[in-house]
């Protein structure tokens, strides 16, 4: 653990106390409010004067050191800073609850709209007044607010039921918020609590955006019209997000070291008081049990006051078991591509094509034929670099002497793409070749490279290195073709999207669904240039990035149109609307193929589908979840009372009866069987589905079973006779154990869809056969 230096001289007690300091980390602490003493004025007085009664907490100068938020809307607590004893006492106070400690979180990270058949003639945009009346509030990096994308033309009066403000700081005034902008708040303690005082030469102590994540998100998710928009070129046309008319409130929970969870917890509470309808969160971490994990606590208060949250999936894919933010009451989103591409072949000595991709936009090669050298081949000795390090272009890791003048093959993986581009011309490389490991598969993410650059496939990667290896001269070049559209397949599953199963709770199928997340079109800031690197001058209006992170957003303006199309709709609804309307084909008829194999994929991998906002606005049929619905699948979660009551922030008594997890009103079906005991495998799931399409209605159900399992659904057939009227069904899921070795699984996949003839309500069926070690 690293300390400050003191003098040699220093007293033993000050490197006593040093030592203290240094063990203190910040912890969020739950309490029971309705517990407060009634010697305090408020909760804040209260949580205060606890922080003031402990050891070593002598003023109120040293309270306020240590505290760091007070939260009262989506979460009954607070966060402080403490060292492990003081921990230890807080959990003796009256009206404690639980704790866990703050840890940090990383980002996940223009055709978009008409690739998801959004038009200005009929359909949702119209129905939703393109979501005027809503508010998304976007949890991320901050805003750019100068962006086109946020102006305010033709944008009606600010809602009356916003309550936020435009918190001023360095670079940032109240008058740059406006009637599209209707917010922007900044939140620093915990992040300072774990990092120490920011660095206000490298980013700014206000809602501004130095990143550039957080001002693209939200262009995404809600800019305005902006013509002729494009990234020095590339994707040129007019930019618009998913919900031109919604008004954006930007929280800035996001710094150069990361995300915390103090901080976010902090803006969820923030932002639901302000009145926000939707939160968008392109930030995650690791999986945990739901009461230790503050997205998942925030979105659930969040839920509780009507507010959809949707938050990206990760981008830790092609492997299993790597989706994050999976709470049911959490709408998790995964990436496809769209009908665009961004072409940038290698042509090798021996006449050979490597498809590739970029979004370099400087002076080409003029297809001049230049010296290939494997990065791995180029290690820069003298300064102890080896072969691994130089065949993942690390800085200062290549031989000038073997690579000035040459194109440089870099393997993906350990830094960020665009730096490997800037350590290749730092050596004194031309261009760059960057190849994809074995785990990224083929899936290309184009950048805008600092020189001639593109991305290839593992495969293709593999070709060029042979290459290599068996020429004495090798030579290559790359060809850009520019903006090409009209790709087929799309949509595609992109391959750093995250898969499931879900970690935390096997019977809730996570991800949801998918979204365009691969070369989204978005504004940008004006702080940092299209790649990020602090040396990249270059200045742009808008920038081309890849990541669940941009899905996300797209999911969180769709929510905003429906909820302006059904405005008494709930945050499930909303959900429900859009999973049981989502595809799963390509342009080509095919199931949706994944970028990382070339192989089929399954709802493990996108869920219910990739999202389709016309058929989501008139799904027929929706699941609403209510919120006892969601504590009694808590309590079948075998949660303590004690660690329920974090989450719902009030007593809870869970019957004898519990209902099973995959009981919960969900759009999506997961069947899990342990093979102990048992040859005849059967679970049944119960569902609700309401009415919200004509008032008589009559569906029919549809069942597409996997071999070696049977799915029978009573009764086969719903017959309504008016608007929000309720029926009840049941899925029966049979089949027998197989063969497998301890420790392994079978995983295959089925589809329910009811119809009324015109509408389809579809969910994927996952069934998992698992033999315990």
């Amino acid at each position: 653990m690293a300390v400050s230096v003191f003098w040699a001289s220093s007293l033993l007690l000050l490197c006593v106390a040093a030592t203290a300091v240094a063990e203190e980390r910040t912890y969020i602490i739950s309490m029971v409010k309705s517990e407060m003493p009634s010697a305090y004025i408020s909760h804040e007085h209260w949580y205060t004067s606890v922080v003031a009664s402990l050891k070593e907490v002598t003023t109120e100068e040293s309270s306020q050191r240590h505290m760091v938020h007070v939260y009262d809307t989506v979460f009954h607590g607070f966060s402080a800073k403490l060292s492990p004893e003081q921990a230890a006492a807080i959990e003796k106070v009256p009206g404690f609850l639980g704790m866990f400690p703050d840890k940090a979180r990383q980002l996940h990270t223009t055709r978009t709209p008409q690739f998801l058949g959004l038009n200005s003639s009929y359909g949702l945009w119209p129905r939703s007044n393109y979501g005027s009346d809503v508010i998304i509030g976007v949890l991320d990096t901050g805003i750019w607010p100068e962006s086109k994308s946020f102006t305010d033309h033709r944008i009606g009066p600010v809602p009356r039921h916003w309550k936020g403000l435009c918190q001023v700081g360095p670079g940032f005034n109240a008058s740059l918020c406006n009637r599209k902008l209707v917010g922007a708040r900044y939140f620093v303690k915990g992040y300072e609590a774990m990092s120490g005082p920011m660095n206000e030469t490298l980013e700014f102590r206000s809602p501004r955006d130095n990143d550039g994540h957080g001002t693209h998100t939200a262009s995404t998710a809600a800019g305005r019209y902006v013509y002729r928009a494009s990234l020095l070129g590339y994707a040129f046309g007019m930019a618009k997000g998913v919900a031109p008319k919604a008004r954006i409130a930007a929280y800035k929970v996001c710094w150069l070291s990361g995300c915390f969870d103090s901080d976010i917890l902090a803006a969820f509470d923030q932002a639901v008081a302000d009145g926000v309808n939707v939160i968008s969160l392109s930030v995650g971490g690791s999986v945990v049990p739901y009461y230790l994990d503050s997205i998942s606590l925030g979105a659930f208060g969040a839920m509780e006051r009507g507010v959809f949250v949707s938050a990206s999936g990760g981008n830790d894919g092609p492997a299993d078991l790597t989706v994050t933010n999976v709470s049911p009451w959490i709408t998790t989103v995964g990436a496809g591509t769209l009908d665009r591409d961004f072409p940038a072949d290698v042509k090798l000595g021996n006449g050979a094509v490597v498809s590739g991709a970029s979004l370099y936009s400087g002076a080409g090669l003029a297809r001049r034929m230049l010296g290939l050298v494997y990065a791995g081949d180029a290690a820069y000795q003298k300064n102890g670099s080896d072969s691994y390090s130089s065949s993942l272009c690390l800085d200062g890791s290549l031989d000038p002497e073997l690579v000035k003048g040459k194109i440089v093959l870099c393997d993906r993986g350990n830094n960020a793409r665009v730096a490997k581009g800037a350590a290749v011309m730092k050596a004194g490389g031309v261009g760059m070749i960057l190849a994809n490991s074995a785990v990224d598969g083929e899936g290309l993410v184009a950048d805008a490279h600092v020189l001639p650059a593109t991305a290839v496939g593992s495969n293709e990667g593999n070709i060029i290195k042979q290459y290599i290896a068996s020429s004495k001269n090798p030579v290559a070049t790359i060809v850009f073709h520019g903006t090409v559209l009209g790709v087929k397949p799309a949509p595609v599953l992109a391959s750093f999207s995250a898969r499931g199963p879900n970690a935390e709770t096997p019977e809730i199928l996570k991800p949801d669904l998918i979204a365009p997340g691969v070369n989204i079109l978005a504004a940008w800031t004006g702080a940092v240039g299209p790649s990020g690197l602090s040396n990249d001058r270059r200045i742009v209006r808008f920038n081309i990035i890849s990541g669940t992170s941009m899905a996300c957003p797209h999911v969180s303006g769709l929510a905003a149109l429906i909820q302006g199309a059904h405005p008494d709709w709930s945050p499930a609804a909303i959900k429900s609307s859009l999973m049981t309307s989502a595809y799963v084909t390509d342009n080509k008829g095919r199931v949706i193929v994944d970028e990382a194999t070339g192989n089929t994929s399954t709802a493990f991998d996108f869920g219910s589908g990739y999202v389709n906002p016309e058929n989501a606005m008139d799904p027929g049929l929706v699941y609403d979840i209510a919120l006892q619905d969601y504590v009694d699948f808590l309590c079948s979660l075998n949660y303590t009372n004690k660690a329920i009551r974090v989450i719902a922030r009030r007593k809870v008594a869970c019957s004898g009866q519990q209902m099973k997890p995959g009981d919960l009103n969900y759009p999506s079906f997961s069947a899990v069987f342990d093979q102990t005991g048992s040859s005849s495998l059967t679970t049944t799931f119960t569902r609700t589905v309401t009415n919200v399409g004509p008032a008589k209605s009559v569906y029919k159900v549809k069942i597409q079973a996997p071999a070696g399992v049977m799915i029978t659904v009573k009764p086969d057939v719903l017959s309504f006779l008016k608007v929000q009227e309720k029926q009840s069904f049941t899925v029966t899921v049979s089949t027998h154990a197989v063969d497998l070795l301890p420790g392994d699984s079978e995983i295959v996949f089925g589809m329910l869809s009811w119809s009324d003839g015109k509408r389809v309500v579809q969910s994927p069926i996952a069934i998992t056969r698992q033999e315990p070690y």
